[in-house]
């Protein structure tokens, strides 16, 4: 579980995730947690994916604070939502969405249009443009309500929202994401101790992995070039979205 967070914990600070869309499949398919645990397990390293990321983000100047702060009121409170009705859905039903949306999300991303020019693989621009704020407060509810319900953060909506809807540059909204999330996933982990459905020494060994993975990613971001971030992203949720779907219909994936 350590080392199943330390991987988690790198790719979630590297693409903004948080960890959870690799968390929740770790801990269900490999070790058998229920996956309403996992969920709670997961919000709750989310948070330690923030802590270990954000700081140096901001640090470097690389979170957008304002536009974090902006979409993070909207995506408290659907967090909240999310968590409290999540407890009236079966978990054959959680594993079924969870697999639709990531599979959704791979869409998006492949069919993105080519990098905008002011954004570089070399450096990160200090002026962009912000382009459609209230779409990106819509979406940002709804990324709290997937995150509450799913346990991903709602990283895995934010930073396609804001780089699909909103122009920001890929990096720019990694780091913003990483910035908002533990404050998201804070909201819908409540919810879920509150319910009982936290294990605490399950939660104890994967956040260990977490964190220093986080730590880990963020000091190597600036490395990566954006393509082959975005072609990480979209292979690891494509393989994540088929292993959770045949979970959700009780079938064998064969590998």
């Amino acid at each position: 579980m350590v080392i199943g967070g330390l991987i988690a914990g790198l790719f979630g600070s590297v693409l903004g995730l948080g960890g959870g869309i690799l968390i929740i499949p770790m801990l269900t398919l490999v070790f058998g947690v229920p996956i309403k645990e996992a969920v709670g397990t997961s919000l709750i390293c989310v948070i330690a994916t923030s802590c270990g990321a954000a700081s140096l983000y901001v640090k470097k100047h690389m979170a957008d604070i304002r536009l974090g702060m902006t979409l993070e009121l909207a995506t408290t409170i659907g967090a909240i939502v999310g968590g409290l009705v999540a407890g009236f859905i079966e978990s054959e039903v959680l594993a079924i969405l969870f697999s639709l949306l990531l599979l959704y999300i791979a869409f998006s991303m492949s069919r993105r249009r080519a990098e905008m020019n002011f954004e570089s693989d070399s450096s990160i621009p200090e002026e962009y443009p912000i382009m459609n704020l209230p779409l990106g407060m819509g979406a940002s509810f709804f990324a709290g309500n997937i995150s509450g319900l799913l346990g991903v953060g709602g990283g895995v909506i934010k930073v396609p929202t804001m780089y699909l809807l909103m122009g920001i540059p890929l990096k720019i909204a990694a780091a913003t994401s990483n910035f908002m999330i533990g404050v998201t996933a804070a909201a819908g982990a409540f919810v879920y101790y509150a319910r009982g459905e936290v294990d605490l020494f399950v939660t104890g060994s994967t956040m260990i992995g977490v964190f220093f993975g986080a730590l880990i990613g963020s000091r190597i971001l600036h490395l990566i070039k954006t393509e082959y971030l975005k072609k990480a992203f979209i292979i690891v949720l494509l393989y994540l979205s088929v292993e959770m779907l045949f979970k959700g219909l009780h079938l064998h994936f064969l590998f």
